[in-house]
């Protein structure tokens, strides 16, 4: 009975949420019972592009590393403030939602390839936990003025949290440069969606494309309808008598 309350809390999350959220939670269980090595997920643009293992462009957002208090703490904040914007400032804007998770992989992965051929990183990358960072920065923007409380131990305006969150990772003894890109590309959208379009002259660059609104969003209805009178709310009387 509990998982079956469980189920039907589940499926209230929104769907981009809970389909990333899931995602996330099945790979690791295909880890842990060992019918995927991380070695077949992370990202290699050598692997990607010469031996065409494209599905590494989307495996390496999926894993957090074994269970374990790291997993747990990044797939809390993946689930809460993913959740928190889609049914935030993209409520009803799914494609939008979408289209900014492709945005952060794209410009994340292309940051990563031409580090990685300069020889500033090494090979074995995972860039989840970027993506995460890239979601509670761009939800902090969004909400500067709640106040967020860290674990029962600091509270502080939410602009405050990536940086908090940054720090947390530190004292794991996790690398900040993933954080700093998350931080960084949820910085850039930020700007391109946020304030170079309110600016003198600015205007939105980022458009989702239509087919993403097509196969996503609900159609608009349209503002010249008439309904016919038995569609109207109300009363509905019979129509006179001859």
């Amino acid at each position: 009975m509990a998982w079956q309350g469980l189920a039907a809390e589940f499926l209230q999350v929104p769907a981009v949420t809970r389909a990333y959220t899931a995602a996330c939670v099945l790979t690791t269980a295909a880890v842990q019972l060992e019918l995927l090595s991380p070695f077949q997920l992370y990202f290699n643009p050598h692997l990607v592009f010469r031996k065409f293992q494209v599905w590494r462009l989307v495996t390496n957002f999926l894993f957090f590393g074994p269970l374990g208090f790291s997993f747990f703490f990044n797939i809390l904040f993946v689930f809460r403030y993913c959740r928190m914007l889609e049914e935030g400032s993209f409520r009803g804007r799914t494609a939008d939602f979408v289209f900014m998770f492709l945005f952060g992989g794209v410009l994340m992965t292309s940051t990563l390839t031409l580090a990685q051929l300069l020889g500033f990183l090494g090979s074995l990358f995972f860039l989840g936990q970027a993506l995460m960072a890239m979601l509670v920065y761009v939800w902090s923007r969004r909400s500067p003025r709640v106040r967020v409380n860290f674990f029962g131990l600091f509270t502080f305006q939410a602009p405050f949290l990536p940086w908090a969150l940054m720090g947390f990772s530190l004292l794991l003894g996790n690398s900040i440069l993933v954080d700093l890109l998350g931080i960084a590309v949820g910085h850039i959208y930020y700007f391109l969606e946020d304030v170079f379009p309110n600016q003198p002259g600015g205007k939105r660059l980022l458009l989702t494309p239509g087919f993403l609104k097509l196969l996503l969003d609900a159609p608009a209805e349209d503002p010249n309808y008439l309904p016919l009178p038995e569609e109207q709310p109300g009363p509905h009387l019979p129509p006179p008598q001859q």
